[in-house]
């Protein structure tokens, strides 16, 4: 992160923040002086970034709450609110990931990949939206690669992702005129949880599969934080409608 992203005095809530991209975004906020609400399903996790947050001397708001479930969204931000009394940045990270054939897709897969990874950055928008344009804030939306190219048996997780990142584009220019940068990260492949415990998909064809990444391995998870805590901070005061690509070349051709 560079220097010049200072979040002295500011508040962000990040979504996700239980473990992979989420917990690295919250700690790059948290040493950029941020005081953190934290959202996840999984409480467990949540503490451990919190606690981690806290040792770097900031506050940390843990808000153990499943975003698939919509009036969860307005109320991570209403208690974000009611905690810190401001929110300078909002960073949606959380995301599901669940492939699958298409003949025999799963209809609850599909529809816990809509909640998760368009709906809820949404809801949780409009939510936030009074005190983000109040500070002057940022949304931070983090989309993916698949965004951009199509990747075999991930239908549902590409087509939230092209939405997400033209929802971002569509909000940048409704709030043109307004003080407030909305942005979005792109990632490639990176080794988090969610792709660790993926299982192996039977009867796919392998090659294709392999199409997906990238000649130069997997994204350092830490180098994505990065960004997203830059673009959530004043620092990216020159950024808005914009969608940074950080995929290790696999959508370069």
């Amino acid at each position: 992160m560079q220097a010049s992203a200072n979040m002295g005095g500011k508040v962000a809530l990040v979504t996700g923040a239980a473990a992979g991209l989420g917990a690295a975004s919250a700690l790059k906020l948290a040493g950029a002086g941020a005081d953190l609400a934290l959202v996840d399903r999984d409480a467990e996790g949540l503490a451990r970034t919190a606690e981690a947050v806290r040792a770097m001397g900031r506050a940390a708001l843990e808000l153990p709450l499943d975003l698939a479930d919509r009036p969860n969204c307005a109320q991570a931000v209403e208690r974000a609110l009611g905690e810190f009394g401001r929110l300078d940045a909002l960073c949606n990270v959380a995301g599901v990931m669940k492939p699958g054939r298409t003949p025999d897709y799963d209809e609850a897969a599909w529809d816990l990949t809509m909640k998760v990874n368009l709906e809820a950055p949404f809801f949780l928008i409009r939510a936030a939206l009074p005190a983000l344009l109040e500070a002057e804030g940022a949304v931070v939306n983090v989309t993916s690669c698949a965004a951009f190219k199509g990747q075999a048996y991930f239908a549902a997780y590409c087509a939230t992702k092209a939405a997400l990142t033209n929802m971002t584009k569509a909000l940048a220019m409704e709030f043109a005129k307004e003080p407030i940068r909305i942005n979005a990260v792109a990632p490639g492949g990176m080794m988090t949880g969610m792709v660790a415990g993926m299982a192996a998909l039977e009867g796919c064809d392998q090659d294709l599969i392999g199409r997906i990444g990238s000649a130069r391995g997997m994204n350092e998870i830490e180098d994505v934080a990065d960004c997203v805590a830059f673009l959530a901070s004043p620092a990216a005061r020159g950024y808005h409608g914009a969608c940074i690509s950080i995929d290790a070349g696999t959508t370069a051709g």
